[in-house]
């Protein structure tokens, strides 16, 4: 009798799921060994990658940035397949962080010096969050300002918890206002004093921090875990034929049925008592899968790619996504950490927005900087869902394509939104900031600077139509990526990969579920990179443990 290949089952072909799979069949020391097979519950690979096409451009409708070229693997698999190069136009944001606007609400364009002082203190603050302050000059007055964090941050070794980025981004800020003279009143700027600028181009780049985070808001970020982050070192980019190219290059080298779509799973059995198996665990499979279609699956091993939003979903009393339970080691954990929603909104330009047929030049790269909610002073027609969104620019030079990002709740709100709806919002905001004729605000004058051309009139922008992804209440995903929250720590990030049953359950048959995934990696959590180097990892753990060499 022919002993049975172990089987093995990847739940998701996102990055995480190719790379496990794409790892199992190609090393060279498996031979043929396993019985492989993806389910995809959606009906596309790629997961949280989605690219996309829009008013002939070539977008991201998910993940969009490679997060420093230098070591990053997914920029080598992109560099060796050819896809950092495109004849076609793609969503590459060149010249935004070249050549921003930055407008207060009302029309007052804030002159580069103003808008700097602000951005390199907060650019600073999160340097010295992340552990990778580096003084610059002695004297540099940031530098400085950021030895006096230390009094804002717990000592070395207090524990999750104890500080949240939002909190001690507020709390420097004033140690920073408390050290500076008394702010100067703005003259001609709709009651915009110094004060009132500074804080709202500090919350524009909270914001930001925000989308980059998923944290919708800053006060649930943990303080200690960002010094675990990594980025890898270069320019961030994004990728010319875009992200999906990278997930069809894993994918290419699996044969023809390997990867099996629209099978959703229902429910995971498991085993984590003492289980009877032959050698390599392959009769009577420990694992059945429940499809939602009411079919079943067997399988030695599992590898869980799912996001951990899918994850905290699939713990909740009513859900029943493993049976038995998962032990309470991994469901706290799945429960302490972050899971965000941040979602993108594609507005189409209509071609003669500014007077000129297809002329798109003259619509800026723009950073918005907001009153504060309850300023006496905002627009009152500006929806709500707009006041925490940083920018709205083109997805390249001269592009008739403009991106925004929304985070947290604002991000929800959005998923709900008309077509129409949107438009109106986006209307009424670009009429208050880019209507009224640009007064250039200096940060060393106390008055209003020569009025500068506008660059477009805010109330003849006119939109053709949009396009919004929709991470929140997508149900294979519910949201976007994770974080640590106040309360969590790396540890949990650790505790998240580990697989089931663990070592103290004796007897029981080995690895039944493997988690992968972004959300299981340490230092490159909420990244592609992290995603594929968790699918190395759970690959790499099933190859060892069948004693396959060199993997």
């Amino acid at each position: 009798m022919v002993a049975k290949k172990p089987r093995i089952v990847i739940i998701g072909a996102g990055m995480a799921g190719l790379t496990a799979a794409n790892k199992l069949y190609t090393s060279s020391s498996s031979n043929d060994m396993f019985e492989l097979c993806v389910v995809e519950g959606g009906p596309r690979i790629g997961g949280r990658i989605n690219t996309s096409e829009f008013g002939g451009d070539r977008i991201e409708m998910g993940a969009t940035w490679i997060h420093g070229i230098g070591g990053s693997p997914v920029h080598k698999i992109a560099q060796e397949i050819h896809s950092l190069e495109s004849e076609q136009p793609w969503e590459c944001m060149d010249g935004f962080l070249d050549e921003p606007k930055t407008v207060a609400e009302g029309g007052f364009e804030l002159s580069p010096s103003l808008v700097e002082s602000i951005s390199t203190l907060f650019k600073s603050l999160m340097d010295y969050a992340q552990g990778k302050l580096i003084e610059r000059e002695e004297s540099s007055e940031e530098v400085n300002f950021c030895k006096l964090a230390d009094k804002i941050c717990p000592s070395n070794g207090g524990g999750p918890g104890k500080l949240s980025v939002g909190s001690f981004l507020r709390k420097a800020l004033n140690v920073y206002w408390d050290s500076v003279k008394e702010q100067e009143q703005i003259e001609g700027c709709g009651n915009w004093s110094r004060k009132l600028i500074e804080e709202a181009i500090f919350a524009m780049h909270e914001n930001i921090q925000r989308t980059y985070t998923s944290a919708g808001d800053l006060l649930t970020l943990d303080f200690a875990a960002e010094s675990e982050y990594r980025m890898f070192p270069g320019e961030e980019i994004t990728i010319a034929k875009g992200y999906l190219s990278v997930i069809e290059s894993l994918a290419s080298v699996l044969p023809h049925g390997l990867i099996q779509l629209g099978r959703k799973v229902a429910r995971i059995e498991w085993q984590p008592e003492a289980h009877q198996s032959s050698e390599h665990g392959c009769a009577g499979r420990p694992v059945k899968i429940h499809f939602c279609d009411g079919s079943i699956m067997s399988a030695d091993h599992v590898i869980v790619t799912v996001s951990l939003g899918v994850l905290k979903a699939g713990i909740g009393p009513d859900s029943g996504m493993f049976k038995p339970p998962l032990p309470s080691f991994k469901t706290e954990a799945i429960s302490r950490l972050g899971f965000g929603v941040v979602n993108k909104l594609f507005l189409q330009l209509s071609s003669r927005h500014d007077g000129r047929d297809g002329d798109y030049s003259k619509f800026p790269f723009l950073q918005m900087a907001f009153h504060r909610p309850d300023s006496e002073w905002r627009h009152k027609k500006i929806p709500w869902w707009m006041r925490r969104t940083a920018s709205l620019s083109p997805i390249y030079k001269n592009s008739g394509v403009l991106l925004s990002w929304f985070a947290g709740k604002e991000a929800l709100e959005l998923e709900t939104l008309s077509d129409e709806e949107i438009i109106e919002g986006v209307s009424t905001t670009l009429s208050s900031f880019l209507s009224q004729p640009h007064k250039q605000l200096n940060s060393n004058s106390h008055g209003v600077c020569n009025g500068k051309e506008k660059s477009v009139d805010g109330n003849r922008v006119r939109f053709a139509k949009v396009l919004k992804s929709k991470w929140g209440n997508d149900p294979l995903f519910l949201g976007s990526y994770s974080y640590v929250a106040v309360g969590s720590s790396g540890d949990d990030l650790d505790t998240l990969a580990e697989p089931l049953p663990n070592s103290d359950s004796l007897g029981s048959a080995p690895l039944q579920i493997l988690f992968a995934g972004e959300a299981t990696h340490r230092t490159h959590y909420s990244t592609t990179h992290g995603a594929y180097f968790s699918g190395l990892r759970e690959a790499s753990r099933l190859l060892q443990h069948y004693h396959c060499v060199g993997v």
